[in-house]
């Protein structure tokens, strides 16, 4: 099963799902914003995508740059703060099996696929 952590609005979002779907697969597809992940299944992405959460973080978001520029935030109020404001969680995410990647460009996810 392929899953990807989809946001409409974006549009390598859409491109990723696009290409997903050019290659034959009918991924399940979360809307992150609607349903955000909880921080057990966010800590299990960023270990699947080999990240720290610092690193999953949109900094060009508002609420990154009027709440959280510049300052001290441990991994896990990181995380909280992530599943609260969901916006600031970089997208695509596609997660297939024990791998993700994150779809910038689209075309990085055909290496875990």
């Amino acid at each position: 099963m392929i899953t990807i952590y989809h946001n409409p609005r974006c549009s390598k979002s859409r491109q990723t799902l696009e290409l997903l779907k050019d290659k034959g697969i009918e991924p399940e597809v979360n809307l992150y914003l609607d349903s955000p992940p909880s921080a057990e299944k966010l800590k299990d992405l960023l270990d699947k995508l080999g990240l720290e959460a610092s690193q999953l973080v949109r900094k060009s978001e508002a609420y990154y740059k009027e709440n959280l520029k510049g300052q001290e935030i441990t991994e896990n109020e990181l995380i909280e703060v992530m599943i609260k404001n969901p916006k600031l969680i970089e997208r695509p995410i596609v997660v297939a099996g024990d791998r993700a990647a994150i779809g910038r460009p689209p075309e990085a996810v055909l290496e875990i696929i």
